[in-house]
C-alpha cells in the first residue's frame, strides 16, 4: 500500500481568479490537504471537497509565519499520511516561489510530486496594467529580478552593472521595499534617470493600482503615494504604454465594491457581470432557495396538469422544481401539451425554452400588476383554469386578482426561501465603516433576511449606511420599509437590467 500519498506543486497565479489554470483547480478539488500561501487568492478555495484540511503558511514582506524548513516539513508530513496535498503558491511555483526546494525536499523523501505551473506575476501584472513587457521597436527581452536583497549586504548576489545595462524590461519582484537601492544601482550602472518606470500595487485585482514616472523619481512618488507590498517594478521604455493600453483600471466599476446577498446557485451570473464591469463583487447569500418539488401536491399537480388551460412561471425557480418534478414522476414537458404558458421576466422564459417549452405570454412589466394587465388584454379569464407553481412566501396579488376576474386557480408551492449563512466578520467591519459602495437586492426576501442576519447589536449603525440597489419595485418597497436606502433602481426587473442601473449609477 502507498503511504506516502501525493503532492501538487500549483501555481496559483497572480491573483485574479479567473487567471488560474485548470489543471490547478483540479488539483484543488481532489486535495485532501491544501496548504496557501499569502499571495494565492483564498477565493480558490471555494472549489475544495468539504472535508478538506486547509492550512495557511503566509509569506509576505517582513512577516512569515513559517519558514520555509517549517513549509517543507509541513507538505512532506501530511503527504506522508497517504494524503492527497496541493501545496498552492502564488504566480509560478518555480519563478521566485522556492517551488525548487519543496520539490528536492519531495524528492529526498520520495514522495510523489507534480509540478503545476501558474501564470506568473512577473508578465501577468504588468499586462493588466496594460504595460506589455516586450514590444517591437522598444523591448526585445525580459528580465526578471527579484528586489528582496538585503541593501545592507557587504556584497551583493547581483552584478548591477550587467542589469543596467539590460536593454530590453526589468521587471523587479517584491521590490517595493528596495526601490531606492534599485535606482541608485542602474543609475550608477549607466541606465538612464529617464527611463519610464513603473509599480503596479495588488495586481490583476480590484485593488490594483499604477503609478508611471521615471527611474529616478519612481521611489520617492511611490513613497509620497503610499506604495507598499506587493507590488510589481518594471523598468524599461513599454513603461511608456501603460496609458495608451490602460484597460483594467479604466473598466467602468472599477474600483467599487458591491455586495451581492442573493442565493449562491443564482449569484454567479450577477457577480461574472459586475466583476466584468471592474466592480470588487462580495458574496454573501443571505437567502438559500429549498426546492419543494418532492411534495405531495407538486407531484399532484404536475400529474394534473394537463387538465388547466394555462400554466403561470413567476421565477426561474418555479420552473426549475417544476422540472424536477416531471424527473421523479418520470414524464416529460409533454403534460403541458394545449396548455398556455405564461412567465414573468425574460429570464424566467428563458429557463422554460430551455427545457423545450414555448411561452405564449410575457408581460411588458416583470411583476405580478403587468401580467393582470396582460391577461386582462387577453379578454374574460370567467372559468378559466390556472396552475400556479410559485414561491411560499409570493404576494397573492397575482392568485387574488385572477380569481376577482372569474378563474379557478391552482396554486402550488414550488420552492421557499430560507436564510443564508450569514455574514463574516469582515463583511460586517465593512458594512459598519463605509467600505462597501453597494448592496444589491433582488428580491423582497434578500431585503428581510439580510437586516436579519446583521447582528441586532450593530444594525442601527448598519442600515442607515447602506446604499442599496434594487431590482424593481417590489422589491424597493420592502426596502423602504426596512430603511434601507434605494440609490439606484432597475428599469427592467432582471439581472441585466439591475447591472445596467448599477453601471449608469457609478458613471454620474
Amino acid at each position: 500500500m502507498n503511504n506516502k500519498g501525493f503532492v501538487w506543486l500549483a501555481g496559483a497565479g497572480p491573483g485574479d481568479p479567473g487567471l488560474v489554470t485548470v489543471k490547478t483547480m483540479r488539483s484543488i478539488a481532489q486535495a485532501d490537504v491544501i496548504i496557501y500561501d499569502y499571495l494565492a487568492n483564498p477565493l480558490l478555495l471555494a472549489g475544495a471537497k468539504p472535508d478538506c484540511e486547509i492550512l495557511y503558511v503566509g509569506k509576505r514582506a517582513g512577516y512569515h509565519s513559517k519558514t520555509q524548513e517549517e513549509i517543507n516539513a509541513l507538505i512532506s508530513e501530511k503527504a506522508l499520511e497517504n494524503k492527497k496535498v496541493c501545496r498552492l503558491k502564488g504566480g509560478d511555483p518555480f519563478v521566485f516561489g522556492r517551488g525548487g526546494e519543496e520539490a528536492l525536499h519531495l524528492r529526498e523523501l520520495g514522495i510523489p510530486f507534480e509540478i503545476i505551473p501558474g501564470v506568473t506575476s512577473a508578465i501577468a501584472v504588468p499586462a493588466y496594467a496594460g504595460i506589455p513587457v516586450t514590444h517591437r521597436g522598444l523591448s526585445v527581452s525580459l528580465r526578471i529580478i527579484t528586489g528582496h536583497e538585503d541593501p545592507t549586504k557587504e556584497e551583493s548576489d547581483y552584478n548591477w552593472d550587467e542589469i543596467a545595462a539590460t536593454e530590453g524590461t526589468i521587471v523587479f519582484l517584491m521590490g517595493v521595499r528596495n526601490l531606492p537601492l534599485i535606482r541608485e544601482k542602474l543609475i550608477a550602472g549607466g541606465r538612464s534617470p529617464e527611463t519610464p518606470a513603473a509599480i503596479i500595487q495588488h495586481g490583476t485585482t480590484p485593488k490594483q493600482r499604477t503609478l508611471v514616472a521615471t527611474l529616478d523619481t519612481l521611489a520617492d512618488k511611490a513613497k509620497a503615494a503610499g506604495f507598499a507590498p506587493p507590488c510589481i517594478i518594471v523598468i524599461g521604455e513599454v513603461g511608456s504604454l501603460h496609458e495608451p493600453l490602460s484597460w483594467f483600471e479604466n473598466r467602468p466599476l472599477f474600483g467599487r465594491s458591491v455586495l451581492v446577498t442573493r442565493a449562491q446557485a443564482q449569484a454567479s451570473g450577477l457577480a461574472s457581470d459586475l466583476e466584468q464591469l471592474g466592480a470588487e463583487v462580495l458574496q454573501t447569500p443571505v437567502i438559500r432557495i429549498e426546492s419543494l418539488a418532492d411534495s405531495a401536491e407538486m407531484r399532484d399537480a404536475v400529474r394534473r396538469a394537463s387538465e388547466f388551460d394555462w400554466a403561470v412561471f413567476t421565477s426561474v425557480n418555479g420552473v426549475d422544481a417544476f422540472r424536477k418534478t416531471l424527473d421523479l414522476e418520470g414524464l416529460d414537458v409533454r403534460v403541458l401539451a394545449g396548455v398556455k404558458l405564461a412567465a414573468i421576466g425574460a429570464p424566467t422564459a428563458d429557463r422554460l425554452r430551455e427545457i423545450g417549452l414555448r411561452v405564449d405570454l410575457v408581460p411588458k412589466r416583470f411583476v405580478a400588476e403587468g401580467l393582470l394587465e396582460s391577461f386582462d388584454a387577453l379578454g374574460s379569464m370567467k372559468d378559466v383554469k390556472f396552475l400556479i407553481p410559485r414561491s411560499e412566501i409570493a404576494r397573492p396579488l397575482l392568485v387574488d386578482g385572477l380569481r376577482e376576474r372569474g378563474a379557478t386557480v391552482h396554486e402550488v408551492y414550488a420552492y421557499r426561501t430560507v436564510a443564508g449563512d450569514g455574514f463574516s466578520e469582515e463583511i460586517i467591519d465593512r458594512l459598519e465603516n463605509d467600505k462597501i459602495d453597494l448592496v444589491t437586492f433582488t428580491s423582497s426576501s434578500t431585503v428581510t433576511n439580510f437586516i436579519d442576519a446583521l447582528p441586532e447589536a450593530r444594525r442601527s449603525t448598519i442600515v442607515p449606511r447602506i446604499k442599496g440597489a434594487s431590482i424593481g419595485p417590489i422589491t424597493s418597497d420592502t426596502m423602504q420599509e426596512m430603511g434601507v436606502s434605494i440609490v439606484t433602481t432597475a428599469k427592467e426587473s432582471t439581472i441585466p437590467g439591475l447591472v445596467e442601473a448599477i453601471r449608469a449609477h457609478f458613471a454620474q
